[in-house]
C-alpha cells in the first residue's frame, strides 16, 4: 500500500483522493500522537489545535472534516478561516497549540487539495511520525466522552496577529516603492496587500478576488505573464507572485524579468551577511539550485548546504545545524529568525526591504548571480529502483560530467512516485545543456527501460 503522506503533507483530488473520512481519521490519529494534555494549552487542560484553510471551495468541508476528527479525539480547536500556511505555523507557537493543521494543495489547481500538519511551535512532521500517525489510524481506540470531547471556536483575529507579526520581523520603511502582487485569488488575497500598504509601499494587487474557484488559474507563482504585463503597465519597480497558500514568493523587476527563487535567496543572503544576521555564513538551498547560486555565493564568500529537493528537508538541515536561511528555486524561502516554514509575504517584505535600504533596482540585486542554462528530462517507463546499479548510466553521467567540468553540473534523480528518472543538466549554453542531458536520458532509456 502507499504511503499516505508525500512530500507535503496528503494531497489529492478532493471528494474522490481526499475525502471527509479521511481527513476525519487522519485529523483523529494526529490528534492522538502530537495532542499533549496541559493546562498550558488551554483552560480546559485539553490539547489545542489551530485550523486554516486556502480558498478552494473543497476546503469548506474538508475544513468541517478536519475539526470534526480532531475535536472527537479530545483536542480544542481553534478555527483561523482563510489563512496562509505559514500563517497557521505562527499562530501553532504563538498560541502554544500542540499542533496546526493546513488545508490547501499549494500551487496545484483547484479541485486538488491537501492536508498539511504542524507539530508544536509550528514545525512540519518528520517522516517517522508521519508514518506513527498513519498507523493510529487503524488502531482501535476508546474516544473520549462527555467534557472530554474537544470543543470548537473561531479565532477572527488570526489574520492580524499574523500580519502583526510580519511587520515586526522588518522595520525598513518601503515608502517610494511602487509594487505590483499577484495573489493568485489565494490565501494571502487579503494579507499580502495589506502587509505591504502599512510597510510604506505603494501596492496594486491583481488575482486578489477569491471566489472559491479561480485560485491559481492562469495567475500566481506558476502563471507570472499578468504580473510581467501590469509591473510594465503601471510603470511598477517590481512585481511580487505567491501561490495558492502564500508559502512561496517569486518577483519580476522593472523591466518584466522574472526573478527566481535562487535569485532571491542571494539577494537576501547578501542582505543579512552585510548586516552579520547569516549563521554561519551559509545559505541552505537543495540539488536543484542553480549552479549560477553557488557560484555567486562563492565569490561573496559564502557556504552554500545542499539539501534533497522539499522545503522540509531544507528547514530539517537549518534546525539541525543553526542556519537561519534556507530556500528552493521555486520560491520557498525560509527565514528561521521568524518562520518556521516558508513564508511568501516574509520574502517580499525582506526582499523589497534590500531594495530600500540600498536604493538599487531588483534587476542590480539580482545581477549579482548568472543563472546557468538549465534543462530538465523526465525519463519516463524506466526502472527507478535499479539505477542505483545501472554502471552505464553512471558511467555517461560521469563522462558528461568530466566534459562540462567546474563550469556545468548534472544530476540524475529518481521520482518518489512515479516510474520515471529525472535528468539534469547545466551548462554554459542552452544547446550544451540540451545535448548533454539527451546524451544521459538515452543512456536512462537504454539501460533502464521497461518495455
Amino acid at each position: 500500500m502507499p504511503r499516505l503522506f508525500g512530500t507535503d503533507g496528503i494531497r489529492g483530488l478532493a471528494n474522490r483522493e481526499l475525502t471527509a473520512a479521511l481527513a476525519t481519521s487522519v485529523s483523529a490519529g494526529a490528534a492522538r500522537v502530537l495532542g499533549v494534555t496541559g493546562p498550558e494549552h488551554t483552560p480546559s487542560g485539553r490539547p489545542l489545535a489551530v485550523v486554516g484553510r486556502d480558498t478552494r471551495a473543497s476546503g469548506e468541508f474538508l475544513e468541517a472534516a478536519v475539526i470534526a476528527g480532531l475535536a472527537s479525539a479530545g483536542v480544542d480547536v481553534l478555527r483561523l478561516g482563510v489563512i496562509p500556511t505559514p500563517g497557521v505555523a505562527f499562530l501553532t507557537e504563538h498560541t502554544g497549540a500542540s499542533l496546526g493543521v493546513m488545508l490547501s494543495a499549494s500551487h496545484n489547481p483547484m479541485p486538488d487539495n491537501g492536508i498539511k500538519f504542524f507539530a508544536a511551535g509550528g514545525h512540519k512532521l518528520p517522516d517517522e511520525v508521519e508514518d506513527h500517525i498513519e498507523a493510529v489510524m487503524d488502531q482501535p481506540w476508546t474516544s473520549p466522552v462527555g467534557d472530554d470531547i474537544g470543543r470548537v471556536r473561531d479565532m477572527p483575529e488570526a489574520s492580524a496577529l499574523y500580519a502583526e507579526h510580519l511587520l515586526a520581523s522588518e522595520p525598513t520603511s518601503l515608502t517610494g516603492l511602487k509594487v505590483v502582487v499577484d495573489c493568485a485569488h489565494g490565501a494571502a488575497s487579503a494579507v499580502a496587500p495589506e502587509v505591504l500598504r502599512r510597510a510604506g509601499a505603494e501596492v496594486l494587487a491583481i488575482h486578489a478576488s477569491p471566489d472559491g474557484l479561480n485560485i491559481n488559474f492562469g495567475c500566481g507563482s506558476t502563471h507570472l505573464e499578468d504580473l510581467q504585463a501590469a509591473v510594465l503597465e503601471h510603470g511598477a519597480d517590481v512585481g511580487i507572485a505567491h501561490d495558492g497558500d502564500a508559502d512561496r514568493c517569486l518577483a519580476v523587476d522593472a523591466t518584466g524579468s522574472v526573478i527566481d527563487g535562487d535569485q532571491i535567496m542571494a539577494v537576501l543572503a547578501i542582505a543579512m551577511r552585510d548586516q552579520q544576521r547569516l549563521n554561519h555564513n551559509t545559505l541552505v538551498a537543495t540539488v536543484m539550485s542553480n549552479l549560477g547560486l553557488r557560484q555567486a555565493m562563492a565569490e561573496q564568500g559564502i557556504s552554500v548546504v545542499d539539501t534533497a529537493v522539499g522545503d522540509r528537508y531544507v528547514l530539517e538541515h537549518m534546525r539541525a545545524n543553526g542556519f537561519n536561511l534556507g530556500g528552493e528555486q521555486s520560491g520557498h524561502l525560509i527565514s528561521s529568525d521568524y518562520a518556521t516554514t516558508g513564508d511568501g509575504v516574509l520574502t517580499a517584505l525582506a526582499l523589497l526591504a534590500q531594495m530600500s535600504r540600498t536604493g538599487l533596482s531588483l534587476a542590480e540585486l539580482a545581477g549579482v548571480m548568472t543563472r546557468l542554462p538549465q534543462v530538465l528530462i523526465n525519463v519516463d517507463g524506466v526502472d527507478r529502483a535499479a539505477l542505483a546499479e545501472a554502471d552505464q548510466v553512471h558511467q555517461e553521467v560521469a563522462n558528461v560530467a568530466a566534459d562540462l567540468g567546474t563550469g556545468g553540473r548534472v544530476l540524475l534523480r529518481p521520482s518518489g512516485t512515479e516510474p520515471l528518472i529525472r535528468v539534469m543538466v547545466e551548462a554554459p549554453t542552452q544547446a550544451q545543456a540540451q545535448a548533454c542531458a539527451e546524451r544521459i536520458a538515452l543512456a536512462v532509456r537504454q539501460h533502464l527501460s521497461l518495455a
